[in-house]
């Protein structure tokens, strides 16, 4: 797939999830969990942006010199099913090619905590890409946190907007440790870099 970035055009990494205390903790908000510590790594604190229905931080990742990145941080506070229209207008307003988006985001087929970076694809049925997909396009990169299949005979919308388990929380904040140094080495060192070094 042939895909344009542009030197001079930021990274918009965009944390998916539901806005709101209610929905904090849950599986669904695995994506605002990894930008929530993206932006306390750069030191940047969540703040609306303008018209756009969104939170976003804006600051540079990586050593000083070349490899030194300009990133725009972004929750949509829209709810998930609309995440398209506040990428959109980001993506527009910091004229941001579409390879230089990163959806975060939680991935049901995938067990838990591990993690697969890549470029393009489908949307598996998660409605905060399906929706960034109709604006967007399919060519941006994805971040997928595994969480998992749910149990038994629960249904995909109830576990996903569940808490993670008392078992699960041991590990979370490790998880999504890894899963920010995958989006900084993502955007630094590039897709192939990033996926020999973090898709277990």
């Amino acid at each position: 797939m042939h895909v344009t970035t542009d030197a001079n055009a930021p990274w918009l990494v965009v944390g998916l999830g539901n806005p709101g205390p209610e929905y904090a903790m849950n599986r669904h908000n695995v994506g605002f969990m990894v930008a929530d510590l993206l932006a306390e790594r750069i030191g940047g604190r969540f703040k609306r942006a303008g018209k756009a229905q969104a939170q976003v931080v804006e600051g540079r990742i990586g050593p000083p010199g070349p490899a030194n990145r300009r990133v725009i941080l972004a929750k949509p506070m829209s709810f998930m099913n609309l995440s398209g229209g506040p990428v959109n207008a980001l993506r527009d307003f910091y004229k941001v090619p579409a390879a230089q988006v990163v959806a975060v985001h939680d991935e049901l087929d995938i067990d838990y905590g591990v993690l697969r970076l890549k470029l393009g694809g489908g949307d598996n049925g998660h409605n905060g890409l399906k929706s960034m997909t109709k604006v967007l396009g399919s060519d941006y990169h994805r971040v997928r946190f595994g969480i998992g299949r749910p149990p038994g005979r629960m249904q995909v919308a109830d576990f996903v907007l569940k808490d993670f388990a008392s078992a699960e929380r041991k590990e979370l904040d490790y998880f999504v440790d890894r899963a920010a140094d995958a989006v900084e080495c993502l955007v630094i060192e590039g897709l192939e870099r990033a996926q020999s070094t973090y898709n277990s």
